[in-house]
């Protein structure tokens, strides 16, 4: 799905926009402020036709949802692989509560 796929590069700009810096701890904040406008800019790149192209086949609260369970796959993966920091047991199932809530969004009723 051209949707998901855009969705996700999407996601990998702006979790490095927003947690990339916590690695660089000791440069000036204003500057890390201007680096993380500079990768959100390349977010809305593909946000922007992430979500046009969606709306012909998903609701705006499903293309809310399949970016939610996105956001968190990308967050997860950056977690452990850039910032080191471990997955906890009660990581997972607040993971699972809102994988069940994306199941209630796409159900057909």
């Amino acid at each position: 799905m051209k949707t998901v796929g855009l969705l996700t590069v999407s996601n990998i700009f702006m979790t490095f926009a927003w947690y990339g810096h916590l690695k660089f701890r000791d440069v000036a904040l204003w500057k890390v402020v201007l680096i993380s406008w500079g990768i959100a800019l390349f977010e809305y790149c593909f946000q922007v036709p992430a979500n046009r192209i969606g709306s012909y086949q998903f609701t705006a609260a499903q293309l809310k949802t399949i970016q939610e369970v996105v956001t968190l796959s990308v967050f997860s993966v950056f977690s452990v692989l850039y910032l080191k920091q471990d997955l906890k047991w009660n990581y997972f199932i607040g993971f699972a509560l809102i994988a069940a809530a994306a199941y209630f969004i796409f159900k057909k009723w």
